[in-house]
């Protein structure tokens, strides 16, 4: 549903219909927070991966010839 669709469907609706509607709360977000050992590992695992695919990419092109 478009914010067009949501103004035309506006007008088929009466006063009497609204005076029966729900009343939504909406809350802000808590910020996520990670903890440093989660955040580390995460960075360090990331590094790992992409020099094993590094490493994988360069055996399959054959360039580690040593």
């Amino acid at each position: 549903m478009t914010a067009e669709d949501a103004i035309y469907d506006a007008d088929l609706y009466t006063d009497e219909d609204l005076d029966e509607a729900d009343i939504v709360e909406w809350y802000e977000a808590r910020p996520v927070t990670v903890p440093a050992a989660v955040a580390t590992g995460a960075i360090v695992g990331a590094f790992a991966l992409g020099v094993l695919t590094a490493v994988g990419a360069l055996a399959l092109m054959g360039r580690l010839d040593d």
